[in-house]
């Protein structure tokens, strides 16, 4: 039993402990990004590209000997789905009016 009241107090100074480190963790990540007022301002507004998938397009055929199709498609559609969601960030984020999206 005295062993076990042992135990109970070693995991309280391990947590107090632990509770320390994260709050000075904390403190260092903040120092790490600096000063807000230096950042520069950000542009006016931003457009989407009307062709995402030109620059893959630009690389030529897949390397995939009986799946090109298959691969362009796919190639594509993950490149539409990220100019997708790049758009809706930048919706949210006040570059773009959503309305354009």
């Amino acid at each position: 039993m005295a062993q076990q009241q042992q135990n109970t107090g070693n995991s309280k100074a391990a947590k107090r402990k632990r509770a320390r480190n994260r709050k000075s963790k904390a403190k260092q990540n903040r120092a790490f990004w600096g000063d807000e007022s230096r950042l520069p301002d950000p542009p006016a507004k931003t457009r989407i590209t009307e062709v995402p998938v030109s620059v893959i397009n630009s690389l030529g055929r897949p390397p995939l000997p009986g799946y090109e199709q298959q691969a362009q498609h796919y190639f594509e559609a993950v490149a539409m789905r990220a100019v997708a969601i790049g758009g809706a960030i930048a919706a949210a984020g006040e570059l773009i009016d959503a309305d354009d999206l």
